[in-house]
């Protein structure tokens, strides 16, 4: 669980990124979720576009993303969401002190 502060650091760093997944009409799918799972091993943080014919508000992806990976759900604005998960083997960010 991040607090509040590592959480608006992580928004900080979201807003210089682009998405690099976007959810459409397949949904969410098994392969789309392992993709998903390796992008945040290498880069810890990702942005995701939620496209208008995925039949997913940008609310329901995360959540089920969140649930199906075990990251920390970041933010979402409009369509869009960031995920955040610790690399094991690539740690790039580091967070402020609790």
């Amino acid at each position: 669980m991040i607090t509040t502060k590592q959480r608006a650091y992580l928004r900080s760093l979201a807003n210089k990124i682009e998405p690099i997944f976007q959810i459409g009409k397949g949904g969410i799918e098994a392969p789309f979720i392992k993709q998903v799972e390796v992008a945040l091993e290498k880069r810890e943080i990702v942005k995701i576009s939620v496209l208008e014919n995925s039949g997913l508000t940008a609310r329901e992806a995360h959540d089920h993303l969140v649930g199906a990976i075990g990251c920390e759900g970041v933010q979402i604005i409009g369509s869009k969401i960031v995920l955040y998960k610790e690399s094991k083997n690539n740690k790039k960010i580091e967070l402020p002190k609790r």
